[in-house]
């Protein structure tokens, strides 16, 4: 329709394409964005290359160094190769969290994110779709990541699968479950970032500037307690402190919870519980400003 300056304004009020069930939009949704991410090499590397590099790079650096904290804190039959897992996972779902917002800034500068805008597709499936995608990813390298642990903590120890995750088959899917949920809340942040700046540089600059000094002064890569005070105070108020301690409670099979004292649950749960909704929480806060964001994005006129 014509605007009252005589310019032609499209409008944004198609939700769903006639014969398209907002189920048919959000398969096709998730389609596009793996094909996208797969496509990207940079998102490959993050995903399934870097993480091998780090575990086996941290392992041979830290392992001798941190072998004595490490008894000290959790005792003598905890290798660091399991200790370390969490961390690496953390590490790699933070990477690949951070990259989400990358793809829809690629979009905008394309002019893909103002066709889909205008396109009769159900704009929530649009969203849920880039989100399970990721989902996707995060769960992969995760999976990827545990056998990876479990072979290196073989050539090393010999050790069986169970000493490697205490919680045996179950604790895998605690481990995804705690996994995704971080994952989340930092693919929320950068869909913000790109939201708000609109520009892949300013994306990628934010996500780096999160990623190393937030896994140093958290729980990732030594225990808590042999760290100086400050970082066990600014540990507290890290998300990744909470991220790191669900999945090591899980594998260790024990409460490893240092920030906080909670001792309403038993055992694991201890620090599963508090770490879980924490974790939900920075979800529920981001994801909000998220959506808010792109209902407002989705809410302009194309002109």
């Amino acid at each position: 329709m014509s605007g009252h300056d005589g310019r032609t304004v499209i409008s944004d009020t198609a939700q769903k394409a006639p014969g398209n069930s907002a189920t048919d939009d959000v398969r096709i949704s998730f389609k596009r964005w793996l094909i996208k991410n797969l496509r990207n090499p940079y998102v490959v590397f993050t995903s399934l290359i870097q993480p091998v590099i780090f575990f086996v790079l941290f392992v041979e650096v830290f392992g001798a160094i941190a072998g004595s904290a490490l008894a000290e804190a959790l005792g003598p039959d905890i290798s660091y190769v399991t200790y370390l897992s969490p961390a690496i996972i953390v590490m790699s779902t933070l990477s690949s969290a951070a990259t989400s917002g990358i793809g829809l800034v690629d979009d905008m500068e394309e002019g893909m994110f103002e066709k889909m805008l205008v396109s009769p597709v159900n704009r929530s499936a649009m969203f849920f779709g880039k989100v399970l995608s990721e989902v996707t990813r995060i769960v992969v390298q995760t999976l990827l990541i545990l056998l990876l642990g479990y072979l290196l903590l073989v050539i090393k120890n010999g050790a069986a699968f169970d000493q490697y995750l205490r919680t045996g088959v179950a604790g895998i899917v605690g481990v995804v479950f705690v996994t995704v949920i971080f994952g989340g809340a930092f693919m929320a942040y950068s869909n913000i970032v790109a939201l708000v700046t609109r520009d892949q540089e300013a994306t990628i600059m934010f996500a780096n500037l999160l990623t190393f000094p937030l896994l140093f002064i958290s729980s990732a890569f030594l225990p808590l307690g042999v760290l100086p005070k400050w970082i066990r105070t600014v540990a507290v108020l890290n998300p990744i402190t909470y991220g790191v301690d669900g999945v090591r409670a899980i594998m260790l099979g024990r409460d490893v919870m240092t920030v906080v004292d909670v001792t309403a649950f038993s055992g694991i749960w201890n620090t599963v519980v508090p770490a879980s909704i924490v974790l939900v929480g920075c979800n529920v806060i981001l994801g909000t400003v998220a959506i808010r964001l792109l209902r407002h994005a989705a809410g302009s006129k194309v002109q």
